[in-house]
């Protein structure tokens, strides 16, 4: 494994836990610097609630696209189709696979599992 230089990543959790919110409710994510042994709390980034019901608020995802721009990453519980593509589209990665997990263990076990090769 490569050594990486920190990452920030981004986490929907409504209790600072674990990774438990849909990418389209959650009101703030928290924001992680994580390399591979190391993951610290950076700060909460508020944002507009994305998913109305079965739609989404085109300048509300627009708002969230700006303010984890800078992120390697972003953990969710689920994501849909169409914010995930826009995520991607801007070098963001959304991960689905620690939902309900603990935040630090799943982010330091994902950077130890990637290969940033």
């Amino acid at each position: 494994m490569l050594k990486l230089p920190p990452v920030l990543m981004a986490v929907a959790s409504k209790d600072a836990v674990s990774i438990n919110l849909h990418f389209g409710h959650t009101r703030a994510f928290l924001i992680y610097r994580v390399s591979g042994d190391h993951c610290e709390f950076v700060e909460r980034r508020a944002v507009d609630l994305y998913c109305q019901g079965h739609t989404g608020d085109r300048s509300a995802m627009e708002l969230i696209l700006e303010t984890i721009k800078d992120c390697h990453a972003v953990f969710v519980v689920k994501i849909g189709d169409g914010p995930q593509e826009r995520l991607k589209r801007i070098g963001v990665i959304s991960v689905s696979d620690y939902g309900y997990e603990e935040i630090e263990e799943s982010l330091l076990h994902y950077v130890q599992k990637s290969d940033w090769s």
